[in-house]
């Protein structure tokens, strides 16, 4: 059985000493393939060039988090679109609109978000996208470039059913997490995983957050790991009342035609 996250911060600070050891233990687990989350310039850098020292085995996307908005210069947009231009770059991305902090100006995050989809626009690569708290605008913006490119995935959904039917409806893939595996605050993930083609499923950790609360001694963990995405699998499967193997290899199939990974 094998398995793709597409969602993982690995270039994260709590996985510097002990990096290596988890993208095997993750491949010995099942997790064979992995997509390190660009964040940043300086982070795209960085999640490819590790993930050249595991080729066919780690991918990363590239692009500016609206956290990291305040940072986006005129020597952003090029820089993410060389970095796009490997095989190892499969994505544009992290990008979109957080206003629940605010950490950047509004204005400021809309404007490098529309950037960011006229880069996958220009590259041809599907943008990997991320919106808390600001539904409305995401999707207006989303919609008045639709025409320009071609796939999206709503990386990390915790949303409700209703967002989940208009992002289906727009024709976007939707990534479901750990968070879902929180009987308290994400059971309502449930129904929403129920409505969700199969063929539109995507899985991820977004490690090292939101460490499934469904394993055993979940409070013993310190972090989310790579390989902990075989939890999410297992509580997807049962959700959908369907072996795991059979939505393992659904989700791999999805994730690799979408990616285009080699």
């Amino acid at each position: 059985m094998e398995i793709i996250d597409i969602g993982i911060n690995l270039l994260h600070k709590s996985f510097n000493t002990d990096r290596d050891e988890q993208v095997e233990k993750a491949r010995k687990a099942g997790v064979t393939r992995m997509i390190i989350t660009g964040t940043s310039e300086r982070n795209s850098v960085e999640s490819k060039k590790y993930a050249e020292k595991y080729t066919g085995v780690l991918y990363s996307t590239a692009g500016v988090h609206p956290h990291d908005a305040k940072s986006f210069t005129k020597k952003t947009l090029p820089s993410l679109e060389k970095l796009l231009s490997s095989d190892t770059v499969v994505a544009v991305g992290e990008c979109g609109l957080d206003f629940n902090r605010d950490f950047s100006p509004r204005p400021l995050q809309e404007k490098v978000f529309e950037d960011q989809i006229g880069l996958a626009a220009k590259t041809g690569k599907p943008l990997f996208l991320h919106e808390r708290d600001a539904h409305r605008r995401f999707t207006e913006i989303l919609s008045a470039h639709r025409d320009m490119f071609d796939k999206a995935v709503v990386h990390c959904f915790t949303g409700s059913i209703g967002e989940a039917r208009v992002y289906l409806d727009m024709g976007f893939h939707i990534g479901i997490t750990g968070w879902i595996c929180d009987e308290k605050h994400g059971r309502h993930l449930n129904d929403v995983v129920r409505m969700i083609p199969i063929d539109r499923l995507m899985i991820e950790t977004d490690a090292p957050f939101l460490i499934p609360r469904s394993l055993p001694n979940f409070r013993s963990h310190n972090r989310n790991k790579p390989e902990f995405l075989v939890e999410v699998l297992k509580y997807i499967s049962k959700i959908y009342g369907k072996p795991e193997k059979e939505i393992a290899d659904a989700t791999l199939r999805t994730t690799v035609d979408f990616f285009c990974l080699k």
